[in-house]
Parts: C-alpha cells; sequence; structure tokens
C-alpha cells in the first residue's frame, strides 16, 4: 500500500502490469541501496526530491 496501489485508477490493457513491474523495479532498487523499510524509504528520497533519486542510481 505503499505506492497507493488501491487508488490507481489504471485498470485496462497492460496498464496494471506495467504499473506492477514499475513498483517492483522501485522496490528492488531501494532493496539494493540498502533500505529494509520501503515506505521509510520513500519519505527519506521525498526530502530532496531532485537529487536523491539520482543519487540512489548513482547518477549523480
Amino acid at each position: 500500500m505503499t505506492f497507493a496501489e488501491d487508488t490507481s485508477r489504471i485498470r485496462t490493457g497492460r496498464g496494471p502490469e506495467n504499473m506492477a513491474t514499475w513498483r517492483n523495479h522501485a522496490i528492488s532498487t531501494l532493496r539494493r541501496a540498502g533500505h529494509r523499510n520501503i515506505a521509510a524509504a520513500l519519505r527519506h528520497l521525498s526530502y530532496r526530491p531532485h537529487t536523491r533519486p539520482l543519487d540512489l542510481i548513482g547518477l549523480l
């Protein structure tokens, strides 16, 4: 429920499958970076949204 899956309005075609893939990718990236609590990791990243996510994947 961290990504508000229940409120998603994507319900047709390949949309739900694609969103699940992106969510799984985000969770895997956070876990590889050493985060165990996904909600806490997302809060931490949201404090500086223009730089921390890029640091996480090694682009800065």
